[in-house]
């Protein structure tokens, strides 16, 4: 997330390369398995359908950010959503890839318009500003994250994305962080950032990305823990205003060396 870690085709991170064995989110057959198609390949929808893809869609928020996006099971996403049918999943989205597109995009139109607000102010700075373009990416995480906990497994999930190679995303996949608005954060970003080579600047984008969604999400999930809560955190706006302070620094980090 901006605070979506948007690493795609198309934006200055796009070409990260960290894609475990077997990882890959494109799945060109999906379409192929009668859940398209002519009328009659398909079953009636069910009176609950809306409810019960609503279910559907939290239990694979919480699966993905807890267990990851590539190993969470999709037959225990299903019945942790209460369905005897094996298949609901598989009937609502297509595939694994279909609802990881649903959960992410149920948060794109917060994220573009949060981070669509901050990087209009953001442009409006002096050219070396590297905070206030950070905050683009910070401030509208953090306030995901106070959302609830929606909001945190989606920070999870996408932190996780930021480490793959955006080369095996699908188009659908790549069409859902379009819409949160990040590629237009990274760009100006690139333009603010230390003078690296292209490599160091698209490890950095991942790297303090990542850093990132998972500070804010594990602060939030500490606060809403019951019982023991660990460390004292920061108060709200100084968080923001440290995690802003911290991730500009690294990216502004001298690279004359690691050109």
């Amino acid at each position: 997330m901006g605070s979506c870690a948007r690493l795609r085709r198309g934006n200055p991170a796009s070409n990260v390369s960290a894609t475990p064995t077997g990882a890959k989110l494109r799945q060109p057959n999906d379409r192929k398995t009668g859940l398209v198609g002519t009328e009659h390949n398909i079953s009636p929808v069910p009176p609950d359908a809306s409810d019960t893809r609503q279910k559907l869609l939290d239990a694979a928020a919480r699966a993905f950010a807890e267990d990851g996006v590539f190993n969470a099971s999709l037959i225990e996403i299903t019945r942790q959503a209460g369905q005897r049918n094996r298949g609901a999943l598989h009937y609502h989205f297509g595939s694994r890839d279909g609802v990881l597109c649903a959960v992410i995009d149920r948060h794109a139109a917060f994220l573009a318009r949060r981070e669509g607000e901050l990087l209009e102010i953001a442009s409006q700075d002096s050219d070396d500003d590297v905070a206030a373009v950070i905050e683009a990416i910070v401030r509208p995480a953090a306030e995901l994250a106070k959302s609830g906990w929606r909001g945190r497994c989606c920070l999870l999930i996408i932190a996780e994305l930021a480490g793959e190679d955006p080369a095996q995303y699908s188009d659908e996949l790549q069409a859902v962080f379009a819409r949160t608005g990040g590629n237009e954060v990274y760009a100006l970003l690139a333009t603010r950032m230390a003078a690296v080579s292209q490599d160091v600047r698209i490890e950095r984008f991942a790297l303090v990305t990542t850093f990132i969604l998972r500070a804010v999400a594990d602060r939030a999930r500490l606060l809403g823990r019951r019982g023991r809560k660990g460390r004292r955190q920061l108060e709200y706006e100084l968080f923001v205003q440290n995690l802003v302070a911290m991730a500009a620094a690294a990216m502004s980090a001298p690279g004359e060396r690691l050109t």
